[in-house]
């Protein structure tokens, strides 16, 4: 879409695939080094219009009180919280369960195309997006199946790589340019505001242990899917850093707080939650985690929890 295309972008296009390949077959090292990048036309001390674009995990779907039905969208989901807390006088949450990268264009019954929400005048988005392109829900049923019926080992693995290759890797790379796509064409439409790409809480142990069968995996399959979810973070802060925006990483601050952690202590909830959210999605306290990690990031300063 050429309207939503800046000054040099098709010379970088050319160029950002590589690091992203590169980032998959060498997570430990790019995530060493990759330093953050500075937000994109950040500015203070003045009225902040705040714009949040995502999907389920932004929207907070079963968390009191719900507010839209069609898209289980939370009046306590992380961005109302730093609406709440932060200098945000004008706040539009249109994030959307179910909401894919192609969402930003295309409505999701009666939720606008997310990106209409945008304008030149906006100062702040905050964008959570690539977890469905990936397939979570499909990944999580999936290896659930089979973890019921192999305990032991690492059948999710087994299945997903019987072609020869990764098929959740290549998954991940080709939702890197959908991504891309959507962070340029935010800054297309709010060519002054502070783009912030949100990632994703940790959901499994992040010892690679596993709580069979309380989350029906296979043992070696926790670990399996903990690296997955690094390494689609991993790719959201890369394509972040190389479209001027700024990366919250929601994943360290939650550690300890996985879906295998007993209902008092857990900000995500298992297969079958005990808070009110949504299988495997953050619960009231997570939604709360990842709004500290954004004010934080926002210099704000109070995200207390």
């Amino acid at each position: 879409m050429a309207n939503d295309m800046y000054p040099g972008e098709v010379a970088r296009r050319h160029r950002w695939p590589v690091t992203v390949g590169a980032a998959l077959g060498g997570c430990a090292l790019v995530a060493a080094s990759t330093a953050p990048a500075a937000a994109h036309g950040e500015g203070g001390g003045r009225t902040t219009r705040y714009v949040a674009l995502g999907d389920s995990y932004t929207s907070g779907p079963g968390i009191p009180q719900q507010v839209d039905a069609n898209c289980a969208r939370s009046d306590h989901n992380y961005p109302s919280i730093v609406a709440a807390e932060g200098a945000v006088t004008a706040f539009k949450d249109v994030s959307c369960s179910g909401a894919t990268t192609e969402n930003m264009w295309k409505p999701q019954g009666t939720n606008d195309a997310q990106l209409n929400a945008l304008d030149r005048h906006t100062d702040l988005v905050t964008l959570q997006i690539g977890g469905n392109d990936v397939g979570f829900g499909s990944i999580i049923a999936t290896c659930a199946r089979l973890g019921s019926q192999e305990p032991v080992g690492d059948p999710c693995r087994r299945y997903y790589s019987s072609s020869g290759f990764d098929q959740l890797t290549v998954n991940i790379a080709q939702t890197a340019p959908k991504v891309d796509r959507v962070l340029r064409a935010v800054h297309a439409r709010a060519p002054h505001a502070r783009v912030v790409v949100v990632g994703y809480p940790d959901l499994l142990p992040d010892d690679g242990s596993g709580c069979f069968p309380s989350v029906p995996f296979a043992s070696q399959d926790f670990p399996y899917l903990r690296d997955t979810e690094q390494r689609l973070n991993l790719v959201l802060r890369l394509v972040a850093a190389w479209n001027r925006a700024q990366y919250v990483d929601t994943y360290r601050p939650t550690v300890g707080h996985d879906m295998c952690k007993a209902p008092a202590d857990r900000w995500i909830e298992p297969l079958q939650p005990a808070s009110p959210a949504a299988p495997a999605h953050p619960n009231a306290r997570g939604e709360a985690a990842m709004a500290r990690a954004v004010l934080e990031s926002l210099g704000s300063g109070r995200g207390r929890g």
